[in-house]
C-alpha cells in the first residue's frame, strides 16, 4: 500500500542545514498496523507526514497504492488526504469554538456530505466512543481524555484506509491509553493500516512492524 524509494528531507536554517531523513526505503502492506520509535528529533514526525502527503520530500518517492503522491497537484493531494487518508495529534487540534458534534462534522463537509448524513455519521461515531452525552459540549467543557475521543472519531469520520497517528498517547494518564490501544487493535482487526509515532513502550510493541529511527534513517525491527 504505502512506498518510499530513497525518501530525504532537508531543512535549511540560519544555523545551517538539518537532513530530518536520510534515503529512507520501505514497504508498508495493507492492513498492518506500524509503530515508529526513536529518540526526540530524529524525523519521525516528519516521516509521518511525509507518508500521509503533508511534507514534500526534498529526494525521493512516496507512493500509495502504486500513484506517486507527490507527483499529485496540492489539490490532487488534498483530495487524497480527505478520501483515504486520517490524522489524529497529540494536540488534537479540535476548533475551540466548535461542539464536539460539530467537530467531527468537519471532515464530512469538506467531503460534500449532506448535512444529515454529517450529523448522524458523527453523532454514531461519538455515540460509539460513550460520548452520546457530550455531543454539544466544546472542547474547553471536556476532560482531556473525551478531547482524544472526539479527535479519533474525527479521524475515522470520511472511513479512511490508512490511519496516522503522532504521539497519540502523550497526553494520556495509563488508563486513557489502554483505552486507546484497544481502539487501535480494533481498527488494525477491521483492516485498517495503521502507522504511529510513539514514546510508549507497549503501543511500540503492538505493531506488525516496528521502525527505529536514528538522525533521519529507519531500520526495521519487527
Amino acid at each position: 500500500m504505502i512506498k518510499l524509494e530513497s525518501v530525504s528531507k532537508t531543512y535549511r536554517h540560519k544555523e545551517g542545514v538539518v537532513h530530518a531523513l536520510s534515503d529512507v526505503t520501505l514497504s508498508i502492506e495493507k492492513g498492518k498496523l506500524v509503530t515508529i520509535v526513536g529518540p526526540s528529533g530524529c524525523g519521525k514526525t516528519t516521516l509521518l507526514l511525509t507518508i500521509g502527503g503533508l511534507v514534500h520530500p526534498t529526494t525521493g518517492k512516496v507512493s500509495l497504492d502504486d500513484k506517486s503522491v507527490y507527483d499529485l497537484s496540492v489539490k490532487g493531494r488534498a483530495e487524497l488526504r480527505l478520501k483515504r487518508v486520517g490524522f489524529l495529534f497529540q494536540t488534537f487540534n479540535l476548533i475551540p469554538y466548535l461542539t464536539a458534534l460539530d467537530n467531527v462534522c468537519v471532515p464530512l463537509y469538506l467531503a460534500g456530505k449532506v448535512i444529515d448524513e454529517q450529523r448522524k455519521r458523527a453523532r454514531e461515531l461519538l455515540e460509539g466512543f460513550g460520548l452520546g452525552g457530550r455531543l454539544e459540549h466544546k472542547p474547553a467543557e471536556l476532560s482531556i481524555g473525551q478531547q482524544q475521543r472526539v479527535a479519533l472519531a474525527r479521524t475515522l469520520a470520511n472511513d479512511p484506509e490508512l490511519v496516522l497517528a503522532d504521539e497519540p498517547t502523550g497526553n494520556l494518564d495509563p488508563a486513557m491509553t489502554g483505552e486507546l490501544l484497544s481502539t487501535f487493535r480494533k481498527l488494525h482487526e477491521a483492516g485498517k493500516t495503521i502507522v504511529i509515532v510513539t514514546h510508549n513502550c507497549q503501543l511500540a510493541d503492538e505493531g506488525d512492524m516496528r521502525l527505529e529511527l536514528r538522525e533521519g534513517r529507519a531500520a526495521v525491527r519487527k
